[in-house]
């Protein structure tokens, strides 16, 4: 089976992420800051042939993939397998006042227990099962082409770590930036990391009254 290219997106910014609030499954708004980048990601990708753009249901990361479906003339497809993961009880509340009221919680969360799951959430083991087979599933539908992925924090980083064999507990060292160009290869044994957390199409972009 052919390979399948993958460019796969962080949706961009919104005020809680300004706030580090949690979102997961909460419906959380771009900012203005966030229509912009996805305006200057769309210019980006306007020229790459996009077979479909695939995006999670929430309207931060639908709304960065319409921008980029509309510069590419590709079809945007909701879907709910692309979601961040949902963090039940913590949704809403900022990183500080995790620490602060639920320190318990935060410790297991800080140590990337995998199996901790926030009550009436998800966890890091289950959001690695549910990613992997979503991928799986879109990638393998376009064996050949290429496809965009628009979706969180959370699911990039599950994305980088399949690809690079990295366990759910190992520390982070790569970013997650918002509205970057991250690029894998899917074939059917896997994921492999082509290129990760290009923003030349935020750096050198000037934001002025033209661009805004």
């Amino acid at each position: 089976m052919n390979a399948t290219r993958l460019i796969a997106i962080r949706h961009g910014e919104t005020a809680w992420n300004v706030d580090t609030r949690i979102q997961g499954h909460l419906d959380i708004p771009l900012n203005d800051t966030g229509r912009w980048q996805a305006q200057q990601l769309a210019r980006a990708l306007a020229d790459e042939p996009v077979a479909a753009i695939y995006a999670s249901d929430l309207q931060r990361a639908h709304a960065t993939a319409q921008a980029v479906a509309d510069a590419t003339g590709a079809p945007l497809v909701p879907e709910p397998g692309l979601r961040e993961r949902s963090f039940g009880a913590l949704e809403g509340r900022t990183f500080a006042q995790i620490e602060t009221e639920l320190p318990e919680m935060a410790l297991r969360w800080r140590k990337r227990d995998p199996h901790f799951a926030p009550e009436g959430g998800e966890s890091l083991t289950a959001l690695r099962a549910r990613i992997q087979a979503t991928v799986h599933r879109l990638a393998a539908h376009h064996a050949g082409g290429q496809v965009v992925l628009v979706a969180h924090g959370g699911v990039l980083d599950v994305l980088y770590r399949l690809a690079t064999g990295q366990e759910l507990q190992a520390p982070r060292t790569w970013q997650l930036t918002n509205a970057a160009i991250n690029r894998l290869l899917w074939t059917p044994e896997g994921l492999t990391l082509v290129g990760w957390a290009d923003t030349q199409h935020l750096d050198t972009a000037t934001r002025d009254e033209t661009t805004a």
